[in-house]
């Protein structure tokens, strides 16, 4: 009786998986075509053509890391005073383990004499995160490096959410569906987003893998909605798996040769008065720079020394505009020119 129960209920399973398959591979292909619709895919597209397209070893300078690195650092402004050849290879949330996988790529084709590695908490704090493996995956050619990646980094449960498309794009999906949900809202009931809720400028895909943008931070974002409020460095830790990533990154430089320099991006001022001991998180990066002999530059404390930026500088409470990259990059520029030997 047990025995035929036992298989009445796993022929009732196999239906339903059987059942679910074809759902669950029409949904993965509607969400991949939205994936395809978001503007940050695009952006990132733009990069990677650009990548692939250079001369090889033409580089002397790749700044690597989240959007906190194409948000800071400006090639084109790096190149016209210092008269090298730069390139942005940042990418939206990229974590450790993916900023490692992109380093891996730009080897195979560049051989710069520096890399600026942005180095920034909220990516250093968990072990692992799909979406932004996937966004690189969309654009790397590397088809052996992806699968070296997953072998290597994916827990087993992110392995099956990356093989099945209904997981794997259901984040861009979802912000393309609320986008568009959004414009057809507006347009049926003659409304828009009021002026203090609306992003006033342009952004745009420019060269050299860095975007322009001059928003300014949108009202909320000074207290409202700010992501810092409760922040608190005494409750931070690193990951030591993205820890682990972020020394092979290092490594990987003095194996080859080339010159590193970690960076902490700033993020907006009124976000750095939410935030507490916010020096606990500091020292964690610069007692591991020390360790590792590394040159570390945190521009949230020499912000607060020199105060170099105001919150108009910021396009949102985490990002500088292109006002503040110029403010951040001519401070950096003598850090940069003395590890090139210029």
């Amino acid at each position: 009786m047990n025995i035929k129960k036992t298989f009445i209920f796993a022929l009732k399973v196999a239906v339903f998986a059987a059942a679910l398959v074809p759902f669950t591979m029409k949904l993965g292909s509607k969400y991949a075509v939205a994936s395809t619709e978001n503007k940050i895919n695009t952006y990132n597209e733009c990069r990677w053509n650009d990548f692939y397209k250079l001369p090889k070893n033409s580089l002397d300078v790749v700044f690597l890391g989240s959007s906190h690195s194409y948000c800071t650092f400006d090639p084109e402004i790096f190149d016209a005073e210092l008269g090298t050849s730069s390139f942005q290879m940042g990418m939206p949330l990229q974590h450790m383990d993916t900023t490692y996988y992109t380093f891996l790529e730009v080897l195979n084709y560049q051989h710069p004499k520096c890399v600026v590695l942005e180095v920034y908490w909220d990516m250093l704090d968990d072990d692992f995160e799909l979406t932004q493996a996937g966004y690189l995956f969309q654009v790397m050619k590397n088809e052996q490096l992806k699968q070296q990646y997953i072998a290597e980094v994916f827990p087993l449960s992110e392995k099956i959410k990356y093989a099945v498309g209904a997981f794997r794009y259901q984040t861009d999906y979802y912000a393309f569906k609320t986008a568009d949900l959004k414009t057809k809202i507006e347009l049926k009931f003659d409304v828009e987003t009021p002026p203090t809720q609306r992003q006033v400028g342009q952004e745009y895909y420019r060269s050299k893998g860095c975007n322009f943008c001059d928003y300014k931070m949108l009202p909320d974002e000074m207290d409202k909605t700010n992501q810092y409020k409760g922040l608190d460095g005494k409750k931070w830790t690193m990951s030591d798996a993205q820890k682990k990533y972020l020394l092979k990154i290092t490594d990987t430089c003095k194996k080859e040769g080339i010159d590193i320099i970690w960076v902490t991006a700033p993020v907006a001022n009124v976000s750095m008065d939410f935030i507490e001991n916010y020096d606990l998180i500091y020292g964690q990066f610069e007692k591991l720079a020390i360790e590792n002999k590394v040159t570390y530059v945190d521009f949230n404390r020499i912000n607060k020394e020199k105060k170099l930026l105001t919150n108009d500088n910021f396009r949102d409470d985490a990002h500088l505009n292109n006002s503040g990259i110029a403010i951040v990059d001519k401070e950096f520029m003598p850090v940069l020119k003395e590890h090139l030997g210029r």
